[in-house]
């Protein structure tokens, strides 16, 4: 039996999400959409061939149908609509950042819990081959010990609204920062760094448009990481080991290769015929496919991308934007 999504928001990020899951057609179908603005939904519900459109997020909640719903709303939302859909029994994919800080997202993790829901951070980068196989290399200690992480990601988001303006949860740090956090995260095994060093720039609205942050993680080991929503980066990571080093290739975010002391790993997304608004759009069906795995075996959440990470990606990212000046409302 297909896995049966709902849709909360018709905007860009759910376009690409119901999009990359055409392919995996068979095993998941979209049954309905909600929306702040009805029209917007019944036109995205058109697209799609989706039978229901609400013009609420409390009317998609309440649609029985419903076992799963997928959060692509922005995130300064993304608290009240996940807590409306677990305290209605559905699983959720919430896009990333999960939360606006360490706080909400404690909130929103406990809730999940309590109701014994899955739920899932929306960091798709973890369910790409590349990333699973560059793992898998670090594991089997062809580069040695790991010793430093560096990683970017940047891009001229000066034109988007989301991207620079406070009250929609701007800032370099939340929207591109978390990639490379999440990056360092993994190949640290989820480790809570000891210490977190950062500096940046802020834009005419208060939020950062670049940022730069060390990670004192131990063992010696160190990450660092840049942002920037003012100028294009080279979008790589690099991870360096006493034997050797291992370098993903752009984009680092949604990588379709790497390179090795064993060789180059390359593993492209498919053809599939659709269009997409961001890159490599379709890779967006990994995640599916572990959302729909999860569920059918029970799990309230992912070991590839746990809640106990989500936590730790969270506060690192809260205190990157703080020492950078970066407030928020929701932070009071």
């Amino acid at each position: 039996m297909a896995t049966r999504w709902g849709i909360a928001g018709a905007g860009k990020i759910s376009n690409d999400f119901v999009t990359a899951m055409k392919v995996l057609k068979d095993d998941h179908q979209v049954v309905a959409v909600g929306d702040r603005a009805l029209a917007d939904a019944q036109t995205f519900a058109k697209k799609f061939e989706i039978e229901k459109a609400y013009g609420s997020y409390g009317e998609l909640a309440k649609n029985p149908d419903v076992e799963v719903v997928y959060i692509g709303v922005i995130h300064p939302l993304h608290l009240g609509v996940a807590s409306l859909m677990i305290n209605a029994g559905k699983h959720v994919l919430c896009e990333k950042p999960l939360c606006m800080n360490a706080k909400e997202t404690r909130e929103l993790v406990e809730l999940a819990r309590k109701k014994k829901v899955f739920l899932m951070e929306a960091v798709w980068s973890r369910f790409f081959p590349v990333y699973k196989e560059m793992m898998e290399r670090i594991k089997s200690g062809e580069i040695g010990d790991v010793v430093q992480v560096f990683c970017s990601f940047g891009a001229n988001l000066e034109h988007v609204d989301r991207s620079v303006k406070k009250s929609l949860g701007g800032g370099g740090t939340l929207d591109l920062g978390l990639y490379c956090v999440q990056f360092a995260s993994l190949v640290m095994g989820g480790e809570k760094p000891a210490k977190v060093v950062a500096a940046g720039h802020l834009n005419y609205d208060g939020v950062d448009e670049s940022a730069s942050a060390t990670l004192v993680y131990s063992k010696g080991r160190l990450a660092t990481l840049n942002s920037s929503i003012h100028c294009k980066l080279p979008c790589e990571g690099i991870i360096i080991g006493t034997k050797g080093t291992l370098k993903v290739n752009y984009p680092v975010w949604c990588p379709e290769s790497f390179e090795s002391p064993s060789g180059k790993f390359v593993s492209l997304l498919p053809n599939t015929g659709q269009s997409f608004i961001y890159t490599n759009g379709q890779g967006m069906m990994y995640e599916t496919m572990e959302v729909r795995r999860c569920i059918k075996q029970g799990l309230l959440e992912s070991p590839m991308m746990s809640l106990d990470e989500t936590m730790v990606l969270a506060e690192v990212i809260e205190q990157i934007r703080r020492q950078v000046g970066v407030t928020f409302p929701q932070d009071d």
